[in-house]
């Protein structure tokens, strides 16, 4: 293959805890760290890694601005095109700093903004947290992080402390709001229930006016409780009780809304710190959890991204394979798509086209001019998606031979 058609086949780097979000057709990538001869090394904070769903490209822009530092564990959500990132954790430790991008930008600069002018007190600095996205507003819960002496509350659990500075590291299961509409941090009076126990590397989801918390890790406890908190009455459920089965305990595992009340878990890193590649359905309408059976064993993920795309599409990047604990070699870059729902007739026809697109050329040319965009992006998809499983094998041949 051409040079130029490879590089046009490119893809995001590999990585793990880093920020996606979804904006119109492109799913937008950004921070996050990779492993490079036993050392951490962050993601550079100026490139934006955006996929075009229609085409299967990826294409890297270098951002401006006021750039955050390069980080992992950031919190990224999108309101009305902007990408906000909140906290974090670079080589000076925690963050609680939060910047935004404009994603719509009409001349092709994304440029950072730090937010400095708001009014409120922000969260502790922190990692590894979780929002939900409600009205405008970013609402964000837990994480694990540092506090002084005299920040030190219930909503926080203590793991280590530096005496001699009067610093305290440990988990939270406080709520802080972010108006994006007035700048305004609160911290909003919880008025019932029972609120989950301090967590990190747990997973958050808006369904209708209900936030959704599942699992996450304290001390040396994974976790597979799943609550949720009203977000206009600031009312906890207490733990949900489920019927029938349900996932294990884990943690850096995602949780996706796929519909008005229906739920996507995947992956995570379970109790006995094996990597999971188990895909479930909760359903609010049955309180029950369904595992998907057709998922394939040999694709875990922890740490990494899930997105809703287009027609029930689930895109999870990045990520590892290993337990970052005691391996942390195994960080990915493919994007692992899932359909949660029957397909668009329309959808079938051009998949349909775009693999066949070789038989199909005398017909192609014929087709209306708004249909043969569509089918010109969807033969580009098809040809990135065979290409890159050719290199992919192609690399495994590679690696076979090596080590035999």
């Amino acid at each position: 293959m051409a040079a130029e058609s490879a590089e046009q086949f490119c893809v995001a780097e590999e990585r793990s805890g880093h920020c996606a979000v979804v904006d119109g057709n492109f799913l937008y990538v950004w921070g996050g760290y990779v492993s490079i001869e036993e050392n951490e090394v962050y993601l550079p904070n100026d490139e934006l890694w955006i996929y075009e769903m229609d085409s299967g490209l990826w294409t890297m822009h270098l951002m401006e601005g006021e750039l955050p530092t390069s980080m992992s564990g950031s919190c990224g959500a999108s309101i009305n095109g902007k990408l906000y990132i909140f906290g974090g954790f670079d080589d000076k430790g925690y963050s609680n700093r939060l910047y935004y991008v404009n994603l719509r930008t009409k001349t092709g600069t994304y440029k950072w903004k730090k937010i400095t002018n708001f009014k409120g007190q922000p969260p502790t600095p922190r990692d590894k947290l979780a929002c939900w996205v409600y009205k405008d507003r970013l609402i964000y819960f837990g994480g694990y992080g540092c506090r002084k002496h005299n920040e030190l509350s219930d909503c926080f659990d203590v793991h280590d402390a530096f005496w001699e500075g009067q610093i305290f590291w440990g988990w939270h299961n406080d709520v802080h709001v972010f108006d994006t509409t007035t700048q305004t941090w609160t911290q909003p009076a919880i008025r019932g229930g029972d609120p989950p126990q301090p967590r990190a590397a747990h997973t958050c989801a808006v369904l209708g006016n209900k936030g959704y918390i599942f699992g996450g890790r304290v001390l040396q406890t994974r976790m597979n409780d799943l609550h949720c908190l009203n977000l206009d009455t600031w009312t906890w459920s207490g733990r949900i009780n489920i019927s029938g089965e349900k996932p294990k305990d884990r943690s850096w595992h995602t949780l996706t809304p796929i519909g008005d009340d229906r739920l996507f878990l995947f992956g995570g890193l379970s109790s006995d710190n094996v990597p999971l590649s188990d895909g479930w359905i909760h359903s609010v309408t049955t309180n029950g959890w369904k595992q998907l059976t057709h998922l394939p064993k040999s694709r875990p993920r922890l740490w990494h991204t899930a997105c809703l795309g287009k027609e029930g599409e689930v895109m999870v990047f990045g990520g590892s394979k290993d337990d970052l604990h005691f391996m942390d070699t195994g960080h990915c870059s493919d994007l692992l798509i899932f359909q949660t729902q029957p397909y668009s007739l329309l959808r079938l026809c051009l998949d349909c086209i775009g693999k066949n697109a070789t038989l199909l050329k005398n017909q192609i040319p014929c087709l209306p001019s708004k249909l043969l965009e569509q089918v010109l992006k969807k033969i580009t998809f098809w040809a990135a998606v065979n290409h890159r499983q050719e290199r992919k094998a192609e690399t495994e041949r590679q690696s076979q031979l090596n080590t035999t």
